[in-house]
């Protein structure tokens, strides 16, 4: 299947390898990385430890910016300059820049490592111009219908790749498994996860005694929440990820359709986010409720994303807090893991069942760099 034509149907291109003695010819992908936090500095680590090897000579890095600066290096910038590099750089970091930067021999490819609607309102621009995109940021294919269908055109109108495998379950086989098995004539029925790392991890730990309050605070500190944990508890990241599964199953929804169960009451969501600490004590009562009758029943607490299609064709999809039995397919995990089942006519009675971290630095950097690889060939 063409790029485009992979695009055409939400996949993430799947460029046919190199044989040994072209790798060795051809020209590296000339790459731009947008966002050095968190994220975008493990990408540039990475980057720095392929420096001398087969995978590094592959991708150059010409452009790294934030939201305040840019550096470019036409002739590439050493990874492990990369950050001294910004730093020193007089440069202002635009968009507009970036296709420029691009220009010269070589697959092109933007990463984007950021969380931002404006670099994410330029994804299609710059599929068209058939520069390959590489995300993390789920803004892109889990908000509009109409983005998403923007994108798609994009790609086939630049004959350019997304790599969207970091967009959920941080580089896990999901979207992969989720399109390789309708690429075999599978047809996928209902898939249900736990697609938060912080959530999971907050349920994990929660024994009903402690305050919940108490291990938010704790998350929170640990950096497995957003620094406003309602942007957790709220379900609203849980839902963009639902969205871009259900897409990629071949279940057009559009966000409205997800119904979303927050774990925030009205009295904390109202509040300034100066205000939040103090009243994080409002959870407490509300989840050891929920807690004590899910433990009467030897049941566990998770948060949950279920997407259903009846056989009448009709579709379900929501987001929320269940009491599942203990052998539940995702009642089990451990830390921040996520684990999603998937329901098909291969796997109709027994799931699917794709495990392992589902937020991180290092896992999330190493999916993206793996669609990079993927889609330059």
């Amino acid at each position: 299947m063409s790029v485009a034509a992979s695009a055409l149907h939400g996949q993430v291109s799947q460029a046919r390898p190199r044989s040994t003695a072209a790798a060795a010819h051809a020209a590296p992908a000339r790459v731009a990385l947008l966002g050095t936090g968190t994220v975008g500095g493990a990408v540039i680590a990475r980057l720095a430890s392929w420096r001398g090897t087969a995978l590094g000579e592959r991708l150059s890095l010409v452009h790294v910016a934030n939201s305040r600066r840019a550096a470019v290096g036409l002739d590439g910038i050493a990874p492990e300059r990369a950050v001294a590099a910004l730093a020193d750089s007089a440069q202002a970091s635009s968009l507009s820049d970036i296709a420029l930067a691009l220009e010269g021999e070589g697959a092109r490819v933007v990463i984007d490592a950021t969380a931002s609607e404006a670099v994410a309102e330029q994804h299609a621009q710059w599929l068209a111009q058939g520069i390959h995109v590489v995300t993390a940021c789920k803004i892109g294919q889990g908000t509009s219908l109409t983005r998403w269908r923007a994108i798609r055109e994009a790609c086939a109108q630049g004959g350019s790749g997304y790599g969207d495998s970091a967009t959920v379950g941080a580089g896990l086989p999901l979207l992969r498994s989720l399109r390789e098995l309708q690429a075999g004539g599978d047809r996928i029925h209902a898939i249900a996860g736990v697609l938060s790392g912080s959530l999971a991890w907050l349920f994990n730990h929660y024994d009903g005694m402690r305050p919940f309050s108490a291990l938010v605070r704790q998350a929170r500190d640990a950096g497995y929440t957003e620094p406003d944990p309602r942007d957790d508890l709220s379900g609203e990241d849980v839902r963009r990820k639902l969205l871009i599964l259900a897409r990629a199953a071949g279940v057009v929804l559009d966000a409205g359709d997800v119904e979303v169960s927050s774990l925030v009451p009205p009295e904390l969501a109202i509040l300034s986010r100066d205000g939040v600490d103090a009243a994080l004590p409002a959870l407490d009562a509300p989840l050891r409720e929920r807690y004590a009758e899910a433990y009467k029943n030897g049941e566990k607490l998770r948060f949950i994303a279920r997407l259903e299609r009846g056989e009448d064709g009709r579709v379900s999809a929501r987001v929320g807090l269940e009491s599942l039995p203990g052998d539940h397919p995702l009642a089990g995990g451990a830390g921040t893991d996520n684990k999603v089942a998937i329901w098909s006519d291969r796997y109709k009675v027994q799931p699917l069942v794709i495990q392992g971290p589902g937020a991180g630095a290092e896992v999330t950097a190493a999916g993206l760099l793996d669609d990079v690889l993927r889609l330059v060939g």
